[in-house]
């Protein structure tokens, strides 16, 4: 057991009979009333993300978790199959837990949270940045330039990214995985 003042990023605690990941924290003390804590955590089962205040000096019930690097290696019909770096044995993931799933590609290394009381997989991280190329782009137009213009690409997953106008096919481009966004051009 634990209370509001040892919540940290990325914690995983049990909540309303639950797993959730501590997305984003702030510790909030009003000039008038007592101190609590916001919360931003996503559901480990789910995937979805809910905002939750706490009073400060609650008790949370924290989650021991370990972060393993596992290699993506295909996807089929059942989910995502991956590989283990060091024993090399394979696990298979259901789609809903691979977040942004659709900018992993094959031989990709990602983070596995596993759950240590039960030694099951419980979410699917992606580093925070990839590097993907650029399968299609419609050309940049000149003079075209009015409030930094932006366009759609296709990367060679097949997911869409917003990008600048000046990206043509074929380069290679950094995706941040957290915001879903053009990071940079790589060189």
């Amino acid at each position: 057991m634990a209370t509001t003042a040892d919540i940290k990023n990325g914690m995983v605690i049990k909540y309303n009979d639950d797993l959730y990941s501590i997305i984003e924290f702030l510790h909030v003390k009003p000039g008038k009333g007592p101190a609590f804590v916001r919360t931003k955590l996503r559901s480990l089962t789910s995937g979805k993300v809910i905002d939750n205040t706490f009073n400060s000096g609650v008790t949370i019930y924290p989650v021991r978790v370990e972060r393993r690097k596992f290699q993506f290696i295909y996807k089929d019909e059942f989910g995502f199959n991956f590989m283990d770096n060091e024993s090399f044995e394979q696990i298979l993931l259901g789609e809903n837990l691979c977040v942004m799933a659709d900018l992993m590609k094959e031989g990709q290394e990602v983070e596995i949270l596993i759950n240590t009381e039960d030694d099951s997989a419980l979410s699917c991280e992606l580093p925070p940045f990839v590097e993907l190329k650029v399968t299609y782009t419609e050309p940049g137009v000149r003079g075209d330039t009015a409030n930094s213009p932006k366009k759609p690409a296709t990367v060679e997953t097949g997911a869409t990214i917003t990008v600048p106008i000046f990206i043509e096919q074929d380069e290679l481009i950094k995706v941040d995985t957290r915001t879903y966004s053009y990071a940079e051009r790589v060189k």
